[in-house]
C-alpha cells in the first residue's frame, strides 16, 4: 500500500463538499465525476483524522483510493490495529486469553464502499458525504466512533463514476439530465457483473478491493451500498431472506441480525420509514461471488442495502401490500415525492448506525471473528458433518426404508403447536456419523493433471481471497496414492473454511417453493457455482488428517506454474490442446508467422499426444516463443525427433467478430476480456454492422453470446434480464460518436445477413439463448424442454415441473470431434435456464446436424438446484450444423460464464482457427 503523504499545515481549513464541488451532496440534478472526487479526497487527506491509500490502478488506468478515517491517535498506531485485525480473523496460534487481550487492545475495522454500480449514484455520493462528516464533526457520537473504529472508505469503481457523472451532467438544463441510455458498460468489460467477480478477482478493481478485504485488513464489518429498493419501500437491508449457505458459522448470520437491528432502529428513531428486510426483498445470503457475499464466507458481517433515489427527483409508488406493517417492514412508507437529499440522509444514518454499533461493540466484534475462525480450524481438524438438504433427505430415507420403524404420526391436526413429534436418533447417526459422509480435511491438487496451469489459476483465486495454501516440496503419499512435488494442498483447518468448502464442494440448494405445488422461488443469483468444477480442476478429497512435505504459501502470494520444454526436438514440438494456456502460445506463434498444425489423430507411437494436439515445426523463430511459454505460462512443450509425414492439419488465424450492443452486453464484455487474455485478435461488431451485409468479406467467424439473437417467432426467452433491457434511445438524444452502436439483431434484417455469411463459408458460434439462431435458420432441431397439453398443443415445461437456475451440470461429449478437441469425455458446464435440444435422428444420420455434448443421465446436477432434471436426459447441450459452405456451432450452456467456466473455454477456442480439412 502506498500512503500518500500530504504535507499541509494543520491550520488549513478542509473544504466542505459545497466549497469544493459547488453544490451540496444530495442537491437535485447534481453529480460529481471521479476526477473531482479524487481531488476532494486528496484535500480530505490533509486532516489528521485521515490517510489516503492508493490501492491500485483500474482497468482504464485511474488510481483507486481508500480513505482511512480514525482518530489521530489511532492513525499513529494504524499498523498495529491492522495487525490485530488480520491476526484475529485468521485465528492462528492464538489462545483464548490472548484473543481476549487483543480484542481489548484492538479497534473495530469497518469497511464502507460506494459506487460499485455507477448508475446507482446514491452509493457514490454518500461515500463523499460520509467522509466529510467523519472528518469534520466533533459531536460525542462522531468522536466515539473515531476513538474506537478504523473506517475504510473505499471507492469501488472510479472508471464508472467518471463515465456516469459526465454523462448525467452533459445536459446544461438540469431538469433534462438523465442517467438513462448510458452508451457503454460502466466497468470497462463487465459492467454490473463487477459485483460477481469477487471469488475470481479477474478485474483490476476487484483485485484491488479483494486484497484489502481478504489479505491486508480483513475487517469485521463490511458495508456495500447499492440500489434499488423494492417498489413501495425506500430500501432493502439486513437481515436477509432464507436460504443462507450451510457452510456459514451461525455467529456470522446472527451478527448480521444484530447490526441490521441497529440500522433499522436508527431509521425508525429518526422517523425515517420504508426499511424492508427478510422476506420483504429478494436478497439472501446463499450466493458467493459478490462484493458483500464473498465476505460472508470469510466470517465478516457483510451488509448490503438497496435504496431508491437519484439526482433526478422521483415518486415513491403506491404498492398496497407494502402498506401493512409486518416483521419484514415494521414502518412502511407512504407514497410521496422523493429527493436525492433524502436518500443521502438515509445512507448517512445507516452508516452511522453501523459505525456506532462497531464503536460500542469493538471488542465483541474482534473476539467474534476470532471465535468463528477458531471454530473453523477445529472443525477442519476433526471429523465433522455439515448439515444440508441432501443429508436431511438421507435421514428421512433411512427411516422410511426401515420396515420396523413407525412413522411420525404427528400432524397439524393432532399437534397444532408443533410440541410433539420426531423420529429415533439412530437415523441421524446413520447419516451424520457415517464416516464416508464426513467433510473433507483437505484437498490435493496434483501437478500432473491435464491442465495444471488452469489448476494454478484456481489456486490463485483461493490465494487472492485470503485462503492458506500449501505447496509440496517433495513427492508424498496420502491414502495410498503418491503425488509429485509441486502439487498444491488446501486444508480445511483454517479460519476461512467456509470459503474453502464452497470452492471445492457442490452447493446443495434447497427445493425452495412458497407452497406445495407452487412455482419455485428464484435464487437471487446462482444456485450452484463450485469453482473447481467450473474450471475443470482435478483434485482429491481427503477425509482423514494428513501431513507431508508442505510449505505454506505466504498470504496473498500468487503462484506461477512451472512448465518445461524438451531440448531434443529436431523434428519440432507438440503442445497439448488440453491446456487453455496452449492457445495463448499458439496465437503468439501465429502472430509471429510461425507455422502451426493440429494433429487430428494424435501422433503415432506417442500415446501422450492426444487427438487435436498442436504441432510446431522446429525453427529459430518458434523456439524462443515456446521457451517463454514454458517459463511464463507453465505449458509442457514436448519434442519430436522427426516431423510427422502425415496426419497434419495446418492452422491459420481467423478474422473474428464479437457481437455487442449499445449500452454494452456483459456476456460480450466478459468474452472481450477473455479474447484479450488469450490473445485472439477480434473486432467488436454491432447490429448495424451485421445489417450492412458483406460480412464474409470482413470476417471469418462471428461470436454471438447469450441475449444477442432474439427468440424465433417473436417469443420471449426464458431470461429475466431481457425484461429489464433498456429501450433503444432516439438517435437525436445521444452523441454522434455512438450512433453506429444503435440497433438490435432482428429477424427481418439481421438473420438474412447472418445466413448469407454462413452460406458463403463463414462460421458462427452461438452461446446460450443466441442458439435461437438454429430456429431462425430452420435447422432440424427443436427444444427438448416442451410438453404436450391435453389439447395436443406443445408448450414449454412449466416451472412447477422443470426449473434449473444457474447451476453446474455434467455433460458427455465426443472429444474426437474438431469442435471438442482437448476436452475429456465428460465435463462440467454452467447451466442457467439454458436451452436443451432434440435433434432429428434422420438429420443426424445425414450429417445435417451433429451432436457435440449431451446429458446422458437422469441426474446431471453437480452443484446447485435442478428441479425436474430428469426431463433433460438424452437432451443435446451442444451441436454443430453445416449451413451452405459454413458452419453453425450452438452451445446451450454458458461456456464462457463470467470467465469462471474455464473447463469449457476450449469449446469456444477450437472454433476460432481455420484448420485444413476441418
Amino acid at each position: 500500500m502506498l500512503l500518500l503523504g500530504i504535507t499541509v499545515a494543520w491550520s488549513q481549513t478542509i473544504p466542505s463538499p459545497k466549497e469544493h464541488f459547488g453544490f451540496n451532496i444530495g442537491d437535485d440534478y447534481q453529480l460529481s465525476n471521479y476526477t473531482q472526487t479524487e481531488a476532494y479526497f486528496k484535500k480530505l487527506a490533509a486532516s489528521d483524522r485521515a490517510k489516503l491509500v492508493d490501492i491500485g490502478m483500474t482497468e482504464e488506468g485511474r488510481h483507486q483510493y481508500m480513505l482511512i478515517v480514525s482518530s489521530p491517535e489511532n492513525l499513529k498506531k494504524l499498523a498495529r490495529y491492522q495487525e490485530i485485525s488480520t491476526k484475529m480473523a485468521r485465528a492462528e496460534g492464538i489462545n483464548e486469553a490472548q484473543a481476549r487481550a487483543l480484542a481489548n487492545e484492538g479497534k473495530a475495522v469497518v469497511w464502507i464502499d460506494g459506487g460499485l454500480h455507477s448508475t446507482e449514484t446514491v452509493g457514490t455520493m454518500q461515500l463523499i458525504e460520509t467522509a466529510w462528516q467523519l472528518i469534520s464533526r466533533k459531536d460525542p457520537e462522531n468522536m466515539r466512533i473515531l476513538d474506537n473504529v478504523v473506517v475504510l472508505l473505499t471507492h469501488a469503481n472510479p472508471d464508472g463514476h467518471e463515465l456516469v457523472g459526465n454523462w448525467y451532467m452533459r445536459n446544461p438544463t438540469p431538469e433534462k439530465r438523465s442517467l438513462d441510455q448510458l452508451p457503454r458498460l460502466y466497468q470497462k468489460y463487465v459492467g454490473h457483473d463487477n459485483n460477481r467477480d469477487f471469488f475470481m478477482l479477474h478485474m483490476k478493481e476487484s483485485q484491488n478491493i479483494g486484497r484489502q478485504l481478504f489479505v491486508e485488513w480483513i475487517p469485521q464489518i463490511m458495508y456495500n451500498h447499492h440500489q434499488r429498493g423494492p417498489a413501495g419501500s425506500i430500501l432493502a437491508g439486513p437481515p436477509y431472506r432464507d436460504p443462507f449457505n450451510y457452510v456459514f458459522h451461525p455467529l456470522m448470520i446472527t451478527g448480521i441480525d444484530a447490526v441490521g437491528a441497529a440500522m433499522v432502529n436508527r431509521l425508525i428513531s429518526e422517523d425515517k420509514p420504508g426499511f424492508t428486510r427478510l422476506s420483504g426483498s429478494v436478497f439472501s445470503t446463499w450466493y458467493n461471488g459478490g462484493l458483500r457475499t464473498t465476505t460472508h464466507f470469510h466470517n465478516m458481517i457483510g451488509l448490503l442495502t438497496e435504496i431508491i433515489g437519484g439526482p433526478t427527483p422521483e415518486n415513491v409508488p403506491l404498492v398496497p401490500n407494502r402498506l401493512i406493517p409486518n416483521g419484514a417492514t415494521p414502518f412502511p412508507v407512504t407514497p410521496q415525492k422523493w429527493h436525492f437529499k433524502q436518500s443521502i440522509d438515509y445512507s448517512l444514518s445507516l452508516n452511522y448506525a453501523v459505525l456506532d454499533y462497531a464503536a460500542r461493540h469493538s471488542d465483541e466484534l474482534l473476539y467474534n471473528i476470532y471465535h468463528m475462525g477458531r471454530n473453523s480450524i477445529e472443525r477442519g481438524s476433526t471429523d465433522y458433518w455439515t448439515l444440508s438438504p441432501k443429508k436431511v433427505d438421507a435421514i428421512t430415507a433411512a427411516q422410511k426404508s426401515d420396515r420396523s420403524s413407525k412413522p411420525d404420526s404427528t400432524n397439524a391436526a393432532n399437534d397444532p403447536l408443533g410440541f410433539r413429534g420426531g423420529i429415533p436418533v439412530k437415523y441421524y447417526d446413520a447419516v451424520l456419523k457415517d464416516k464416508n459422509l464426513r467433510d473433507a480435511r483437505g484437498y490435493i491438487i496434483p501437478s500432473t493433471q491435464r491442465d495444471f496451469p488452469t489448476a494454478v489459476k484456481f489456486v490463485n483465486a483461493l490465494i487472492k481471497t485470503g485462503i492458506l495454501v500449501y505447496k509440496a516440496t517433495a513427492e508424498f503419499s496420502v491414502g495410498g496414492k503418491t503425488y509429485p512435488a509441486g502439487s498444491y494442498v488446501v486444508k480445511t483447518a483454517q479460519a476461512f473454511r467456509p470459503h474453502v468448502l464452497d470452492m471445492f464442494e457442490p452447493q446443495d440448494h434447497p427445493n425452495d417453493f412458497p407452497y406445495p405445488g407452487g412455482p419455485p422461488t428464484r435464487p437471487y443469483d446462482a444456485a450452484g457455482w463450485t469453482l473447481a468444477y467450473q474450471m475443470g480442476v482435478e483434485f482429491d478429497r481427503v477425509l482423514d488428517g494428513f501431513e507431508g512435505p508442505f510449505q505454506a504459501v505466504p498470504y496473498g502470494e500468487v503462484q506461477s506454474p512451472a512448465g518445461k520444454i524438451e531440448s531434443a526436438a529436431a523434428g519440432g514440438y507438440t503442445l497439448s490442446a488440453q491446456s487453455n494456456n496452449t492457445f495463448i502460445t499458439v496465437n503468439e506463434l501465429l502472430s509471429a508467422g510461425v507455422e502451426v498444425y493440429r494433429l487430428p489423430q494424435g501422433l503415432a507411437g506417442k500415446s501422450s499426444v492426444e487427438a487435436g494436439a498442436f504441432y510446431v515445426p522446429a525453427s529459430a523463430k518458434a523456439k524462443p516463443i515456446l521457451e517463454k511459454a514454458a517459463k511464463e505460462l507453465g505449458i509442457e512443450v514436448s519434442g519430436v525427433a522427426k516431423r510427422p509425414t502425415s496426419g497434419l492439419a495446418k492452422v491459420a488465424p481467423l478474422k473474428i467478430a464479437l457481437w455487442d450492443n449499445y449500452g454494452g452486453s456483459m456476456p460480450s464484455g466478459w468474452v472481450r476480456w477473455l479474447m484479450e487474455q488469450y490473445k485472439f485478435p477480434m473486432q467488436v461488431v454491432y447490429a448495424q454492422d451485421i445489417d450492412g451485409g458483406d460480412l464474409r468479406k470482413k470476417f471469418d467467424v462471428i461470436i454471438f453470446v447469450t441475449r444477442a439473437i432474439p427468440a424465433a417467432g417473436g417469443g420471449r426467452d426464458n431470461d429475466i434480464y431481457s425484461i429489464y433491457s433498456s429501450r433503444e434511445p432516439k438517435t437525436e438524444d445521444i452523441p454522434a460518436e455512438y450512433h453506429r452502436w444503435l440497433g438490435r439483431i432482428t429477424a427481418n434484417k439481421s438473420i438474412p445477413q447472418i445466413k448469407k455469411f454462413l452460406e458463403e463459408g463463414g462460421k458462427v458460434v452461438t452461446i446460450g439463448s443466441s442458439t435461437n439462431l438454429a430456429y431462425h435458420l430452420g435447422l432440424p432441431v427443436k427444444s427438448a424442454l416442451n410438453e404436450m397439453t391435453n389439447a395436443g398443443l406443445e408448450r414449454p415445461l412449466p416451472a412447477e415441473k422443470y426449473y434449473i437456475p444457474g447451476s453446474v451440470l455434467r455433460v458427455t461429449l465426443d472429444s474426437t470431434q474438431a469442435a471438442t478437441w482437448g476436452m475429456s469425455g465428460q465435463t462440467d458446464v454452467y447451466f442457467d435456464s439454458s436451452p436443451v435440444f432434440k435433434l432429428a435422428p434422420a438429420a443426424v444420420a445425414k450429417g445435417q446436424v451433429k451432436p457435440l455434448a449431451w446429458f446422458s443421465t437422469a441426474k446431471p446436477l453437480r452443484s446447485g438446484w435442478a428441479w425436474g432434471q430428469a426431463y433433460i436426459q438424452d437432451g443435446v447441450a451442444a451441436f454443430e450444423a453445416p449451413v451452405g459452405a459454413g458452419k453453425l456451432y450452438a452451445f446451450g450452456p454458458e461456456i464462457t460464464f463470467r470467465t469462471q467456466a474455464q473447463g469449457t473455454f476450449k469449446l469456444l477456442f477450437n472454433q476460432l482457427y481455420s484448420v485444413a480439412n476441418y
